[in-house]
């Protein structure tokens, strides 16, 4: 299946042919992408998006000089689904990962969107890393893959060239450091993850600064266990190791900006930061409903920042409703690139949304837990069709989780955040099936009102039903 989907990508690219971006001094050359995807980072963890006290001026430079999306979704409230889709630009049930990828024993009764040891993205899906591979693209993934930890599943089997980073989330158990298909590092020092992944990064730009490339670069902060390096940990400070994670987090990103300017690769680099879904303990979802693991606005809203010197307008803000599957097709098509003609994607070109007033181009965004859909977001209205989950609370001991031998590689194990630390508001209307929201005027889902929308509740359900995800 896999040859198949090169063989129709091949003639794609034959039939339809590939622009470039015309350069100074009369040169061309396809635009590099570079992709950051922060985990657990929670809509109002950045000074940008009203960030409780830390500060993150690099990241937030990447609004100033470019573009910010203040409604766009991810399609689940947790991580493997989330990032399938972003690199198919399809949602969870036409991709078919629906769970987390996961090497330890299933806890049922705590993590209800973790799976099995053998379950990864499929090989009749097409990623984002084939389709600028096959056109010439230099291609590497730096971070946490989560797709799938058996050799089938690798990065390197799905169009990267090289891979260097942790298979799954930093709190699964063994943390294996691969490189490309190997294993370098056993227990790894995660306090180091987070200068190391930058310092592959910066040297990945530095070597590739010549040809068109694609670097992703999905950091494990700050997702827990929390892990600054000593440099970034401040323990007389009146914050916490949240707040040491982001300002890390923040430096990284603005080591990777500082090498692109030094590169003058500013202007044919397209940058986008973003996040996997909403915030666990400890994180900010800046006043909206929820956390991670729940469909509320709290687990699915993340901040989406866009920054391409010289085609994006600096301080651009649209609030308009887009989604992570829509990141796919728009980096095709800002690069000239070609799909095959039967391709179905989910998402939708979002390009005019970084440049101009434009409206969303999506009737409904959908979001789903594990297989079921949950909610469906139109205009301002948003329907919970099945009863929003509860929060998933961890005990004290699985929080700070000091199991050896990773454990010991924490810096500050016992510091970390605990539940006491909700990162959204608990309030508002008790969850139940059929809830709407107008967002508009209820961004924090407060009081429904579908018993006044009754015409509303039906027309979302119309369009719910009449949607194929498969």
């Amino acid at each position: 299946m896999k040859l198949y989907l090169y063989f129709l990508l091949i003639v794609a690219l034959a039939t339809t042919g590939i622009t470039s971006q015309a350069q100074p001094g009369g040169a061309t050359r396809r635009p590099n992408v570079v992709l950051i995807l922060a985990d657990d980072l929670g809509y109002g963890d950045l000074s940008s998006f009203g960030s409780p006290g830390w500060q993150t001026p690099n990241i937030d430079k990447l609004a100033a000089e470019g573009a910010k999306l203040t409604h766009f979704y991810t399609p689940t409230p947790y991580c493997a689904p989330t990032r399938a889709s972003l690199l198919t630009g399809r949602y969870p049930l036409r991709h078919g990962l629906i769970l987390n990828p996961n090497p330890e024993k299933v806890n049922s009764s705590f993590q209800t969107f973790r799976g099995g040891d053998d379950i990864g993205i499929g090989d009749d899906q097409l990623l984002l890393s084939e389709v600028f591979k096959t056109s010439g693209y230099a291609t590497k993934i730096i971070g946490k893959w989560h797709l799938g930890h058996k050799p089938q599943f690798f990065p390197t089997r799905h169009g990267f060239d090289e891979y260097f980073g942790i298979p799954y989330s930093n709190d699964m158990r063994p943390v294996l450091l691969m490189e490309n298909e190997k294993v370098v590092e056993y227990p790894v020092v995660q306090t180091t993850l987070t200068k190391r992944y930058t310092q592959a990064a910066v040297s990945f730009i530095d070597q590739h600064k010549d040809k068109p490339f694609v670097l992703y670069l999905p950091q494990a902060m700050p997702h827990k266990p929390l892990s600054p390096s000593e440099e970034f940990y401040t323990p007389q400070t009146k914050d916490d190791l949240y707040a040491d994670a982001m300002r890390e987090l923040d430096w990284s990103v603005g080591e990777v900006l500082k090498k692109l300017a030094e590169a003058h690769l500013e202007e044919n680099t397209i940058v986008i930061f973003l996040s996997d879904n909403g915030p666990w303990f400890g994180g900010s979802t800046g006043g909206l409903r929820g956390m991670k693991s729940q469909n509320w606005e709290g687990g699915i809203r993340v901040p989406l920042l866009v920054k391409w010197k010289g085609h994006i307008a600096p301080g651009h803000v649209s609030a308009e409703a887009a989604g992570v599957i829509d990141l796919f097709p728009t980096l095709v098509k800002a690069a000239g690139l070609a799909l095959p003609k039967d391709h179905l994607l989910d998402g939708r070109d979002i390009f005019s949304l970084f440049t101009s007033p434009a409206k969303s181009p999506h009737e409904a965004l959908f979001s789903f837990y594990n297989d079921k859909l949950q909610t469906v977001r139109s205009g301002k209205w948003k329907l919970h069709l099945l009863s929003p989950e509860s929060a998933q609370l961890p005990s004290d001991e699985s929080w700070i989780d000091p199991r050896l031998p990773d454990g010991v590689t924490l810096l500050a194990p016992f510091e970390q955040p605990k539940a006491t630390r909700f990162p959204g508001v608990k309030t508002g209307t008790p969850a139940l099936a059929g809830l709407l929201f107008d967002l508009e005027t209820d961004p924090a889902e407060q009081r429904d009102v579908a018993a006044e929308h009754p015409d509303i509740v039906q027309q979302l359900k119309a369009k719910a039903a009449a949607y194929r995800f498969k």
